[in-house]
């Protein structure tokens, strides 16, 4: 088996993902499929840290009466929903796992601490990041931005319902244009919608690549890990 091209990763998820052929709540197979694709990398050896949306739950603000940071902590809290699903999948699939929130709920999960997470990894768990910074107005795209910078990953691999990063949506527009490789300063330039420009920018400031590509394809995570040619890299 050939060796992996990273060392540590941050692996984010969106939590529409999870959702599987649906569109709200969860999947037991995909999550089962996730838990299957984490336990491929960390037998090669790799830390693995995954940062999972909310999106299957909770997106945005739908009433008028809500405010943005009343929606957005709401949003927090589906992600935790998320985490305590995959922790229960990944431990089922035997690994050791620990959750910590940007948000403290001392009762179901650990507090969000940067050292502690990296000796966590260092151990041999899989530790899931949830609730976001704690901070509304910050995506959970920048999560796995900050995240990834805090705890020194080589790249964030980032799980989506589509294969690549397109110039337009390819399902609006069929002469979208597809990349294989891109840089940070063109997502921002080009506007590309592949994650908000707040998360783009600090992976292009901290020298973060991106791998981006499909999650509901199996083996796409270890053939990420191993630098193969799927999806889109972003350095």
């Amino acid at each position: 088996m050939s060796q992996p091209k990273y060392k540590r990763v941050v692996l984010k998820i969106s939590g529409e993902a999870l959702a599987g052929a649906g569109r709200f709540g969860l999947d037991d197979a995909m999550l089962g499929m996730v838990a299957q694709e984490v336990k491929e990398i960390y037998d090669l050896g790799v830390q693995v840290a995954i940062v999972v949306g909310g999106g299957n739950f909770w997106r945005g603000r739908t009433s008028e009466n809500m405010d943005r940071a009343t929606a957005d902590y709401m949003g927090m809290l589906a992600t935790v929903i998320n985490s305590l699903a995959l922790q229960s999948a990944l431990e089922n699939a035997g690994l050791d796992t620990r959750v910590q929130t940007a948000i403290e709920m001392r009762e179901i999960a650990e507090p969000y601490i940067r050292r502690k997470a990296i000796a966590e990894m260092e151990r041999g768990d899989v530790v899931i990041f949830a609730a976001g910074t704690g901070n509304p107005y910050m995506s959970t795209d920048t999560t796995a931005a900050l995240r990834a910078a805090e705890i020194g990953a080589d790249v964030i691999l980032l799980a989506k319902k589509v294969d690549a990063v397109y110039s337009d949506d390819p399902e609006k527009n069929p002469d979208a244009v597809r990349y294989s490789k891109i840089t940070h300063q063109e997502v921002l330039e080009k506007d590309l919608k592949v994650m908000d420009s707040t998360a783009a920018s600090l992976c292009r400031d901290n020298g973060i690549p991106i791998h981006v590509f499909a999650l509901s394809e199996p083996g796409n995570v270890l053939k990420a890990v191993r630098g193969e040619a799927i999806g889109t890299v972003i350095t």
